[in-house]
């Protein structure tokens, strides 16, 4: 009897024994067990994308290589997504890059816009304004690249854009369909790109090379890009509501018998911009004409000089510029038809004097300036010998203290980095 108390005692003890353990262990299960974990927020994107793929409001996304989204596939980026670029030069530039039969639907809204940086930027999802790079800081990362199967003017159907080596085919744009799609792009901001991938060879802030008229482009802001702000290679694509700032080298640059519009924009120039508008003409035997109308241009003017140019008509252009309002620029600023790199003639002159370089309603405000080009027929310079165009006809302009042409800016309320830090004041 008592042997059998004590194999009872002992079960007990042995039962109790484990039974706490068990309990030790599900209690420390529960203590490391978090019922409401926070959802990541932050992802990285090291590869090309090659299916249909959603990034998702309230987002980061860290691009480490040059991101091609490749034909066939579409990436739809939500409204308030910030994307950013990894440092790099050369090949090893950050970009993000829409290749022909890829599409982009980038639908940001004046709420929440989408926001293309560098990772330096400590700016998070909800904000609009950078809280630790200044506006001017350039050449962090690379740039939003689009490309279409667009006509261009070229030695080829397709070539390879620039800011991309030729061994990345996914860098080919150009084609024969004027009403290509390669998506939506609204409502988007690209801060502090241009990387240089090599000599003179940097990625514009936004690159459309060779867009159809199926792409809706609009309310677009490029802030502080060590190249072009926005530049257009060939294609039909529209483009409104555009906004460059602080830009290191032209605000707007049309190439390659680009024929679409770009209609209210605005240009707000810093130290180092160079032309408010470089517009090119066509290669080869292709032609195109476009129209850039509804213009606000301001220069960056340090005391009188070193404010940039107006613009730069180069290699035979045909195109249309109405309504478009100049100030702020220094007193050596000029408005000149070029010969540019492949113009050996007087194309522009001919263009010109037959009717299909139009240059109408331009306004320039020089009432900040003491000296220098003060009048129209100082400001406007043709640079081909044999004498000055602009005596056998006068162009649309006039000099005025207020304008009475320009852009909207109220379409940059609210969503725009320049807009938000007073870069638009009196417009």
């Amino acid at each position: 009897m008592k042997k059998l108390n004590f194999r009872i005692l002992a079960m007990i003890f042995a039962a109790f024994v484990m039974s706490a353990t068990l309990v030790s262990c599900d209690d420390d299960d529960d203590e490391n067990d978090d019922p409401d974990p926070e959802p990541e927020t932050e992802f990285t994107v090291s590869s090309n994308i090659t299916e249909n793929t959603t990034w998702e409001t309230g987002n980061t996304y860290i691009l480490t290589d040059r991101i091609a989204v490749e034909d066939g596939a579409t990436l739809t980026i939500e409204p308030g997504v910030v994307v950013k670029g990894q440092a790099g030069t050369g090949a090893n530039a950050t970009a993000l890059l829409i290749a022909r039969g890829g599409k982009l639907m980038a639908e940001g809204t004046a709420d929440s816009p989408i926001i293309f940086t560098s990772v330096a930027d400590e700016i998070e999802p909800g904000q609009i304004a950078s809280p630790n790079l200044d506006p001017d800081l350039n050449g962090l990362w690379g740039g939003l690249l689009i490309l279409g199967k667009a006509p261009i003017s070229a030695d080829a159907e397709a070539v390879q854009i620039e800011g991309v080596p030729p061994s990345d085919q996914t860098g080919l744009y150009g084609g024969t369909d004027a009403a290509d799609n390669s998506g939506v792009i609204k409502y988007v901001s690209v801060r502090h790109g241009g990387a240089n991938i090599g000599e003179g060879n940097e990625i514009n802030g936004i690159t459309l090379g060779g867009v159809g008229t199926g792409t809706e482009v609009h309310h677009l802001e490029v802030v502080a890009n060590q190249d072009d702000g926005i530049e257009c290679f060939g294609g039909t694509v529209d483009v409104s509501n555009a906004l460059v700032w602080n830009q290191g080298d032209d605000a707007f640059d049309m190439d390659q018998a680009y024929s679409g519009t770009i209609d209210n924009f605005i240009y707000v120039g810093g130290s180092t911009s160079d032309h408010g508008m470089e517009l090119d003409g066509p290669e080869g035997s292709a032609t195109g004409s476009y129209t850039l109308k509804n213009g606000t241009l301001v220069g960056w003017n340090d005391g009188g000089v070193d404010g940039g140019e107006y613009a730069d008509l180069r290699d035979g252009v045909l195109c249309e510029i109405m309504d478009c309002y100049f100030t702020n620029f220094s007193e050596s600023s000029d408005f000149e038809f070029d010969a540019g790199d492949n113009d050996d003639n007087d194309a522009i002159r001919q263009n010109y004097l037959n009717g299909d370089v139009v240059l109408s309603g331009l306004e320039f405000n020089v009432s900040h300036l003491s000296g220098g080009n003060m009048t129209i027929e100082d400001i406007f310079v043709d640079k081909f010998n044999g004498g000055n165009v602009f005596e056998e006809q006068a162009p649309g302009a006039s000099i005025v203290t207020s304008p009475s042409v320009g852009a909207d800016a109220s379409v940059f309320s609210g969503w725009s980095w320049a807009e938000n830090a007073g870069g638009l004041a009196g417009l």
